[in-house]
């Protein structure tokens, strides 16, 4: 078993000419720290590392988050491609800004109720059992809210986005290879974003339905580039002329369809 320890910093980091005594110091100062690829198993102490801001682990074989409590200051948490199945011990870090968790064995968004300053959640391409979709935390996500800016849920088998529209500072949205096929459910939720500027959505059953694009491009008014291609301003123009005559053609046919009947009444 290998276990993340000062003892293992030392034997990974290369710090010139450092001497026994000094050590302690030199993990006090530290703010970066790599220990990707290592076949690490465990998080252990490593608290005298107290100015740690940037903490790189993935491609491990970590399967609890734990022993973080000192990483007051950690602003970036890189645990992707590890066998985490639960977001849990993360509430002291109040500073965390970007935590990536992709593929790893998470089925439930939790465990961020505390942390108010995140930005950036990586969750892409969970192992998840069988038939299963990845789901949310309702505290979580209102702890969310409004930090959240970018939100990667990519091969997770989900089918819904609904409970995703509280993430009101939402700028970026990954969501590819899902089960995403209503546009009426997906038009709904793009209301609830005012700041979204990208969405990637290739992949997914909805993609393939009647005037997909078109329907988006004229439901948010503030997206820029749909699944990797610009939307230009005269793209959005002459979508939403088209869909405003579009509507006046069917109010003046309905006008006539009821003149004869206001004819008859007369």
């Amino acid at each position: 078993m290998v276990q993340l320890t000062t003892d293992l910093i030392a034997k990974n980091v290369s710090h010139k000419n450092r001497k026994e005594e000094d050590f302690g110091q030199y993990l006090r100062k530290m703010t970066h720290l790599n220990l990707s690829d290592k076949n690490i198993d465990a998080i252990g102490d490593i608290s005298l590392c107290r100015n740690l801001r940037v903490l790189y682990l993935y491609d491990n074989r970590i399967s609890q988050i734990q022993n973080l409590g000192f990483a007051s200051n950690i602003t970036h948490l890189y645990l992707q491609n590890n066998c985490i199945s639960c977001i849990e011990n993360l509430s002291s870090l109040k500073n965390l800004e970007k935590l990536y968790l992709g593929g790893n064995y998470i089925t439930v968004v939790e465990g961020l109720d505390k942390l108010e300053e995140i930005r950036e959640l990586h969750i892409e391409s969970q192992h998840l059992p069988l038939g299963e979709k990845l789901l949310f935390d309702p505290r979580s996500l209102r702890s969310l809210a409004k930090s959240l800016s970018v939100l990667n849920i990519s091969n997770n088998n989900i089918d819904d986005l609904e409970e995703l529209a509280v993430l009101e500072n939402l700028s970026y949205l990954r969501a590819v290879d899902n089960q995403l096929q209503h546009m009426k459910d997906l038009e709904a939720v793009l209301n609830k974003w005012p700041k979204l500027r990208r969405m990637d959505l290739a992949g997914n059953p909805i993609c393939h339905k009647p005037k997909y694009r078109d329907r988006i491009v004229v439901q948010s008014q503030t997206l820029e580039f749909l699944d990797g291609k610009e939307i230009k301003e005269m793209e959005r123009q002459f979508l939403m002329n088209w869909k405003a005559s579009k509507a006046a053609r069917k109010k003046s046919r309905g006008r006539m369809t009821n003149e004869p009947a206001d004819y008859q009444h007369f």
